[in-house]
């Protein structure tokens, strides 16, 4: 899935105000897979460069703290302050290192936007899309967004009819029980040190 995670994930770094959530999405899933088709870099594995690209195009544009308030459930509300900053900093890292080699596995699919429709002054809303792979069947890639001020940011992507935060928070609220909010901190640092050494070893095979 993570693939098409990743595309999922692909949205506005810079949007006008008036713009509407699935032209912003849309204009900004065809840069991205356009920077993907030219970039030779980024084909061949590079993870600095892969990383410059969602570092620009997909993380300024997500609301995480409502995404890892959403993973972690219930057990958010008894995390103190400082928990509530070290999840949502090692929740993000997670995000960004389990997918960020996803992008080299694009080729030849392409990304179509279901109808949209939005209520005047509705500031949470669904953008449908599909990813559409030659040989096989479509996948939906589905948005959940809201207004923040003048942008709208994603708080939640459901890929085939998987929604991430939810598929996280059965794990989280495990590790909670067994070791307390410090355990579910430790864990996602253990996770993504061990994506870290990953990413390491290909970057030192490139």
């Amino acid at each position: 899935m993570g693939c098409w995670m990743v595309l999922g994930l692909m949205l506005p770094a810079v949007a006008a105000p008036e713009a509407t959530p699935d032209v912003l999405v849309k204009n900004v899933t065809n840069e991205v897979l356009e920077i993907v088709r030219k970039d030779k870099d980024i084909q061949a594995g590079n993870q600095k460069r892969t990383q410059e690209l969602i570092d620009t195009k997909i993380l300024p544009n997500f609301n995480f703290n409502r995404m890892t308030a959403l993973a972690v459930g219930r057990d958010w509300r008894q995390a103190t302050p400082d928990q509530q900053k070290s999840l949502v900093a090692e929740f993000r890292t997670l995000l960004v290192r389990t997918y960020s080699n996803a992008l080299t596995a694009y080729k030849d699919q392409t990304v179509e936007f279901k109808p949209f429709r939005m209520q005047a002054g509705e500031t949470d809303v669904l953008v449908r899309s599909q990813v559409v792979q030659p040989g096989g069947k479509p996948i939906s890639i589905d948005y959940n967004l809201e207004k923040t001020g003048e942008s709208w940011k994603v708080y939640d992507v459901i890929v085939g009819g998987v929604s991430l935060v939810t598929n996280y928070r059965g794990t989280f609220a495990s590790e909670v029980r067994n070791g307390g909010v410090d355990g579910l901190i430790k864990t996602l640092q253990t996770k993504n040190r061990s994506l870290d050494k990953v990413s390491l070893t290909r970057i030192e095979q490139q």
